[in-house]
């Protein structure tokens, strides 16, 4: 195979993976607060449309991008508000948020399908951009990519290497002991589900301004309940989430590439493999206890209220 055609694949692998590696990130901060956020795909489809059509309004995809930021980080409040505050249940809540933001972004998109999107371009690094085979794979590729990956490091560092980080993690292990010795649990969940929310919509905006520049009903396809199973994939851990969201992502872009180089593999298959592939990895952690429980918070799910 030519290598200028590998390249190009390892760079479709990327693009796809992005916005998997996004939304996981933001999951991963929210159940380590111990809060279990199942809204993921509402968040990533309300970003999706709040960052198209704010850039086809400004023409400014950068724009779009903290639009879409923020769309996601205020939807998320209702989650935290209901969750949080009114102490409903984390599931049910969450697949609400799911339902609702599908509809809602229907609605708010209807007068955008079949606009031409504005595209978020590479950022092209002057010489090293040039370097052949790996030039436009690590300095080409568009400002969100690099976001995510620098993501990936801040929240490592974070969890792992500050105070702050450690308050978060003895929330989501046990929230009676961390809110006894004065850590103010609600508010750094409610910080958490936000942190979870912005990422979710951003990956989003990934969707709609770098991945497929238009906008599309449904756009994000389960995405978002991928997003969720790397999560557990990674074993609550963000270096683990580059391996697994890179993984996901070139299962997801084999579909394109074997029906371009002509293998004869029946479409509904190669359409289904990113969902079997998500199936077949929680079946085989599920099997391994140890596997799932070594970094599961310990609070993850259940709900807090310091009153009581």
């Amino acid at each position: 195979m030519d290598a200028q055609i590998v390249v190009s694949i390892l760079i479709s692998v990327c693009v796809a993976s992005t916005p998997l590696l996004l939304a996981a990130t933001g999951e991963l901060v929210v159940e380590r607060s111990g809060v279990l956020n199942l809204g993921v795909e509402g968040m990533m489809i309300i970003g999706a449309v709040a960052g198209f059509s704010v850039a086809q309004i400004t023409g400014n995809p950068y724009i779009g991008a903290l639009v879409a930021i923020g769309a996601g980080a205020v939807f998320s409040l209702l989650f935290a508000f209901l969750t949080l505050s009114l102490v409903t249940n984390q599931v049910a809540t969450g697949l609400a948020l799911t339902i609702l933001g599908l509809g809602l972004s229907g609605m708010i998109g209807e007068g955008f399908v079949g606009q031409p999107g504005i595209k978020m371009t590479p950022i092209d690094i002057p010489i090293l951009s040039d370097l052949p085979l790996v030039g436009k794979l690590l300095f080409g590729q568009d400002a969100i990519f690099y976001t995510s990956l620098i993501l990936v490091g801040l929240v490592s560092w974070f969890l792992f290497r500050t105070r702050a980080g450690l308050m978060l993690r003895s929330v989501g292990d046990n929230a009676k002991s961390a809110h006894a010795l004065g850590i103010p649990v609600i508010r750094i969940r409610y910080m958490a589900v936000m942190f979870g929310g912005a990422c979710s919509g951003l990956a989003g905006a990934h969707l709609s301004l770098v991945y497929v520049p238009q906008w599309v009903e449904g756009m994000t396809a389960g995405r978002g309940w991928i997003a969720l199973a790397l999560v557990v994939f990674a074993s609550w851990r963000p270096a683990r989430l580059l391996v697994g969201a890179y993984l996901f992502g070139a299962v997801t872009i084999a579909q394109f590439h074997a029906q371009a180089l002509g293998i004869s593999i029946p479409a509904q298959f190669l359409t289904s493999l990113p969902y079997l592939a998500t199936i077949i990895v929680l079946v085989i952690i599920a099997r391994n206890r140890r596997m799932t429980m070594i970094n599961t918070p310990a609070s993850l799910g259940q709900p807090f209220v310091p009153d009581r």
